[in-house]
């Protein structure tokens, strides 16, 4: 494995027992410790992989990337030698759409699908990120707009010093998602799961459920107590949500339908 697969990859091909590989994407402003945490939780024989963007954390030196499509090819190239086993894609926010554009490019240039794709609080790729440019906004405005979505902790937000050293990356990544345009294509083969907040009010459930249009496979929609950051809160629900949707792996794609269970829906 190369210093450089590793940059992008954490904990690639350490678990020699793994027979799927587990690839979490994080949220605008988060790096790969944001699932630090979930290594501990799922079986042996999954090996979870955090993806560690430029301008982060252990890659905190590199310039942030200001496009989606300019990641996804980054990550294409560096991934293949990690598809020979068995994969699932799981991103939050941003990198809802980030794995979601990488599951796509994979199938179109390797020929290869995700055993499952997980896109966690964020809408269907045909809605805008928001109506307003965040990443162009003043310092204060912006500071203020992070302080609306609950993300980054207060104390942050006042240390000048460090948001000045975050204000960038922040900034990048917000382009990254207010820049993306969707160009329609075929759906994946592999079945979709669409998690959120119940509390998140800018992610709606309809415009949640239109991920329900990209996989020929089954798709389910998972509500869980919290708003767009209920990862943190609900984490140990996530995880298992996840586990319980690829175990077992189903052989033969299921029929769509509409099941309401609790605060789960199902579609």
């Amino acid at each position: 494995m190369t210093s450089k697969l590793h940059s992008w990859f954490l904990n690639a091909n350490v678990n020699s027992r793994a027979d799927l590989r587990l690839f979490c994407f994080p949220y605008a402003g988060g790096g790969a410790s944001v699932f630090r945490e979930w290594s501990r939780f799922f079986s042996k024989n999954i090996e979870v992989c955090p993806v560690q963007l430029p301008g982060r954390e252990s890659r905190g030196l590199e310039s942030p990337m200001t496009s989606l499509t300019q990641i996804v090819q980054a990550i294409v190239v560096e991934i293949e030698p990690l598809l020979h086993t068995p994969f699932v894609f799981f991103g939050h926010s941003m990198g809802a759409l980030i794995a979601y554009e990488t599951a796509r490019q994979i199938s179109k240039k390797y020929g290869k699908h995700p055993v499952h794709l997980f896109v966690s609080g964020r809408s269907g790729p045909r809605f805008p990120y928001t109506k307003k440019k965040l990443h162009q906004l003043p310092d204060d405005q912006f500071k203020n707009e992070l302080r609306r979505m609950n993300g980054t902790p207060e104390a942050v937000l006042q240390n000048e010093e460090l948001m000045q050293l975050l204000m960038p990356r922040l900034r990048a990544d917000f382009e990254v998602c207010e820049t993306y345009a969707y160009i329609q294509d075929q759906p994946l083969q592999c079945p979709i799961s669409a998690f959120s907040g119940n509390a998140d009010y800018d992610v709606s459930v309809a415009s949640l459920a239109a991920w329900n249009e990209h996989t020929l496979n089954e798709f389910k929609l998972h509500m869980f107590d919290g708003d767009h950051f209920f990862l943190h809160n609900q984490q140990e629900n996530v995880m298992q949500t996840v586990i319980d949707s690829i175990h077992p792996i189903p052989a033969i794609p299921a029929q769509k339908q509409v099941v309401h269970t609790g605060n789960v829906i199902w579609l």
